[in-house]
């Protein structure tokens, strides 16, 4: 058995709400909400980043692993906002967590689905006899140029995940991706917005590559959709992941627990990582879970996970995701949020 033996969350206390942009641009708040199905989305502080957040995911994980963090043997961190272009996030979290020194570490890219990338290397070091545990990390404090669609949906947080062979609470059972070049989304060295190809993201990306996955995903399994508990897909806003589960067959039952983009918004790297750990939080043993990921340029991470009996031993170990998401939050006006995410810069 191999699979999930801790898993960790963190999201900013810090809130925008859609209204309060859409206010800056002239925009109709109520038909965006139709539209991109958002309210509102995390906002990161001013001292926090991909680094920071992935600490306290990875503390989190380590609560519900109970594990000595000297027995990890890779940490891998799938981020499109590392804060250096050339120093490694790891190396940073590894020291917070006392980690190491004799640990693999390495800085994961493939947009919105870096995350599920680090996830699975993670989880194909320990399955291959590499080492006894390793953590994947999906963690963003995504970017949205001001005035574009982006800027309503670009978020921050993130989940850790711990692999094992003992005490798994969550045994993944398969897995698939399905990868091409499609140019739906990209951002330059140097420039700190990301560009976007308008509706070409949808159809020819996006939809493409999640329902491919997730098909071939039950085609290799030789299960259907009935027989999973819990869905949860990348979530760029909240419509697009209804959709995709519409076209695999899934119910709106199956996937609500997940579906956390209406109030957290897009995390990057962090979304389908987020939503998996929500439904960890509250899987009963038995469960079934099915997880797509989607990353622009572009590709998808399938999953089949089944929860363990060791599930409900951890589930109270650490903050829950959807405490973090509803309780105790800061709201911002525009020029605070404009301020935190450095569209202002102030003369010191």
């Amino acid at each position: 058995m191999v699979g999930i033996v801790g898993y960790g969350s963190y999201l900013p206390r810090y809130r925008i709400k859609v209204e309060s942009i859409a206010k800056e641009w002239g925009a109709d708040p109520e038909a965006l909400k139709r539209g991109l199905q958002l309210f509102e989305k995390t906002v990161p502080g001013l001292d926090e980043d991909t680094i920071t957040i992935s600490v306290e995911a990875a503390k989190n994980a380590l609560k519900r692993a109970g594990i000595n963090p000297q027995e990890i043997g890779a940490v891998y961190i799938g981020s499109e906002s590392h804060p250096y272009a050339v120093k490694p996030s790891a190396t940073i979290v590894i020291d917070a967590l006392g980690i190491g020194p004799h640990v693999h570490v390495a800085s994961y890219e493939f947009a919105c689905k870096a995350g599920s990338e680090a996830m699975y290397v993670a989880y194909s070091l320990v399955k291959a006899g590499e080492m006894k545990y390793a953590m994947g990390i999906g963690a963003d404090t995504s970017q949205g140029a001001p005035g574009d669609a982006l800027e309503y949906s670009a978020s921050a947080g993130g989940a850790a995940f711990i692999m094992g062979k003992v005490n798994v609470v969550a045994e993944i059972l398969f897995t698939n991706s399905y990868t091409s070049d499609s140019p739906d989304f990209w951002r330059r060295e140097h420039e700190f917005y990301p560009r976007h190809a308008g509706r070409f993201t949808g159809e020819p990306a996006y939809f493409k590559h999640l329902v491919s996955a997730g098909k071939t995903l039950l085609e290799k399994s030789k299960m259907k959709p009935s027989d999973f508990k819990y869905c949860v897909f990348h979530m760029p806003n909240g419509k697009f992941p209804q959709m995709a589960a519409k076209q695999l067959e899934f119910t709106k039952e199956q996937m609500e627990v997940g579906w956390i983009v209406p109030w957290m918004g897009n995390t990057y790297s962090g979304s389908s990582p987020t939503g998996l750990a929500a439904i960890l939080d509250v899987a009963s043993p038995g469960d079934l879970i099915f997880m797509v990921s989607f990353g622009s340029g572009a590709g998808s991470d399938g999953f089949i996970y089944k929860v363990t009996d060791k599930i409900k031993d951890v589930q109270d170990k650490a903050p829950k995701l959807r405490d973090q998401l509803d309780k105790d939050k800061i709201y911002l006006d525009y020029g605070q949020y404009a301020k935190y995410r450095g569209k202002i810069i102030l003369n010191e």
